[in-house]
């Protein structure tokens, strides 16, 4: 998807977007809470809590006040290539973030201004021979011990893939299989390129979810989540 289709769905995003995953039982926030609290307990192992984050590909800000909740020290910038959506976030989220538009190819950062990057189901829009040298930029733009997070439909899912399939502004999405998203960024830099599978349970088994931590390394998860860092 270029940047006028995403400026095309940026005013009805979130309603279709509602729409297309409402056989999960959950809304748009319910995933986006999940990455970023996902992000927040990781870093917390680590001893690494970001003061400096980085959202690619943020839209129309879904995840702004989840790292508000869960990190609320940090330094939030949301970049997009489409200029409409970064306009719908600042309407909604302007006290919350900084927001900058991008060319889709340079981001306009210094080298090693951000502790973590992350990016929610973006890189499925993005053509597949483009990936690496934006995992390059991303690693740029990241400190020497920056983390990239990505997270991804995972084309094993066929619930996710339907999904996907019926959905209006991803008709244009190529889904990226984990195997082939951890070697990108192997391939752009990164090093201890950790994977994990996310999401297995629909809300109407949500009783269920505690014993998704013991799960994942099954690749059946909706969704999957890569951890890179540049040391």
């Amino acid at each position: 998807m270029d940047k006028a289709e995403f400026d095309s769905f940026a005013d009805e995003y979130l309603s279709l977007h509602a729409r297309n995953i409402s056989a999960s039982g959950e809304g748009p926030a319910y995933f986006a809470e999940y990455k970023i609290r996902d992000i927040a307990e990781e870093m917390t192992l680590r001893n690494q809590m970001p003061e400096r984050m980085l959202d690619f590909g943020a839209g129309v800000g879904t995840s702004v006040p989840w790292v508000r909740e869960y990190l609320p020290d940090a330094q939030l910038t949301c970049v997009d290539v489409s200029e409409r959506s970064l306009e719908v976030a600042k309407d909604r989220f302007a006290d919350m973030a900084r927001f900058v538009h991008f060319d889709g190819r340079t981001l306009p950062f210094e080298q090693g201004d951000f502790d973590l990057a992350y990016a929610m189901c973006v890189f499925h829009h993005i053509d597949h021979a483009e990936h690496v040298d934006l995992l390059r930029e991303l690693r740029r733009v990241l400190g020497p011990r920056g983390t990239l997070v990505i997270f991804e439909h995972n084309p094993y899912n066929p619930l996710t893939v339907r999904a996907v399939n019926t959905c209006e502004f991803d008709v244009n999405a190529k889904l990226i299989t984990a195997p082939k998203m951890r070697q990108a960024c192997r391939d752009a830099g990164f090093t201890q390129v950790r994977l994990r599978y996310r999401i297995f349970f629909p809300h109407a088994l949500a009783a269920l979810r505690p014993l998704e931590k013991y799960m994942t390394h099954v690749p059946l998860g909706a969704q999957y989540a890569v951890y890179a860092t540049c040391a």
